[in-house]
Parts: C-alpha cells; structure tokens; sequence
C-alpha cells in the first residue's frame, strides 16, 4: 500500500486524540512519519516504511503498549507511541516513547497533547520510567520533551551515520511514579486506553464525551 502524498490541510485547531486503529490509522502515521526519515534526521531511519509497514508496527506496539494518533478534520496530523526500552527483564518498567507531528501544524500544540495524553497511560499501566531519544541538534523536541517534564541524562556521540555525517542522539528521562529501593514493583499491566478521545481545541483539552473525567481502562 502506497504512502498517500501531502496534500493542502487546513488545520481547523480541533484535533482529536485517540487510540490509534491500525487499519485506518496506518497511511496516515506513515505519511506523518516520512518527513522525519526522508528529509531531515529527527530519525536516524533511511528509508521511510510504507502504510503497510506502518499497519505492521501499530499492531506490535499495541499488543504491548498503547499508540496514540491525532485527528484534525480527518486527517492524521501526529502521534505518540510507547515501546520496549530494553528485552531484559530488569527493564520491563521502563519504555521509550516518541511522538511525531506533521510539519504542517508544528508549533500548535499537537506534540504536547499527544504527550499529555500518553504518558497517564503508562503510568496507569504500572512504568516508572518513560526514556526519549532525540538525534541533535533538534531545539523543538528538545523543547517539547523538557516542557512535559523530561530531564537530559546524557548523550551518545556520533553514534548513528546518514545524510553524510555522523549523529549524536541525546536521551531524556521522565519518572513517572516514586520508586522506593527495597520494594519489588508490581508487574506492568496489559496496554491502557482512553476511555474517551480528547479534544485539544482553541480552549484547554476537553474530553469528547460529556459527564467525569475519562478513567484509564486496560485494552
């Protein structure tokens, strides 16, 4: 399945965010996610994945994690994922996470939604550390990270090689809950979902459905 091309959006200001369907979700991450890959270095992928690939990738992540899309109008403007920090089992309460916005609507908010929105999931799920790789210099990601409560840990050097040069990826660190030494955790739970899409509008983010707060449900 082909990447559908850009195409003139308007950007109404309402974005819905919600849990992502990989059927039809897939084009428009993939399309949302090609600039990244194929005209810059905000990731260190050669070759952006087409809508299948995509679909492919959804589905994995979310048979562990959840995979958050924004909707504006009905089209895909961003998302933000979790995923594994590292196989080994010492590591399972920790995650990356990423979020990716399509360059039309950079600077209005969506990135920082979709980050407000994913991270009470995790915790709900039972992490404790959410981890965030950023290739360098990027000032607008380190930005959002740090304005959502990432803090730098430190730096791998020239460690990834596109576009004919040699990339450093810095990582943040956000601790989502206490962790008292001494006290086994209780194993991470299945993926949370929203219980209802959120609304990110001209005013502060509402909830679609009318009544209390959304709780956080397992998938």
């Amino acid at each position: 399945m082909a990447i559908p091309g850009p195409r003139a959006r308007f950007y109404s200001g309402r974005v819905l965010i919600r849990d992502a369907d990989p059927v039809r979700d897939a084009a428009g991450c993939a399309r949302v996610y090609a600039p990244a890959v194929g005209d810059g270095v905000a990731s260190l992928e050669c070759d952006p994945p087409s809508a299948d690939q995509m679909r492919a990738r959804i589905e994995a992540v979310e048979s562990r994690y959840p995979w958050l899309v924004a909707e504006d109008d009905g089209s895909i403007v961003g998302y933000a994922y979790a995923t594994v920090h590292n196989e080994r089992s010492a590591y399972r309460w920790s995650t990356d996470v990423s979020v990716y916005v399509d360059p039309a609507v950079h600077r209005r908010g969506v990135g920082r939604a979709l980050y407000t929105a994913l991270l009470p999931l995790l915790v709900c799920q039972g992490l404790y550390v959410a981890c965030a790789g950023i290739t360098l210099p990027n000032p607008a990601s380190v930005g959002l990270h740090e304005s959502v409560g990432f803090r730098p840990v430190g730096t791998y050097e020239r460690v990834g090689f596109k576009r004919g040069s040699w990339w450093g990826v810095g990582w943040w660190l956000m601790q989502l809950r206490d962790q008292p030494d001494g006290v086994t955790p209780a194993e991470p739970g299945p993926p949370s979902r929203l219980e209802a899409p959120v609304l990110l509008g001209p005013s502060p983010p509402t909830r679609v459905q009318p009544g209390p707060p959304a709780r956080l449900q397992p998938r």
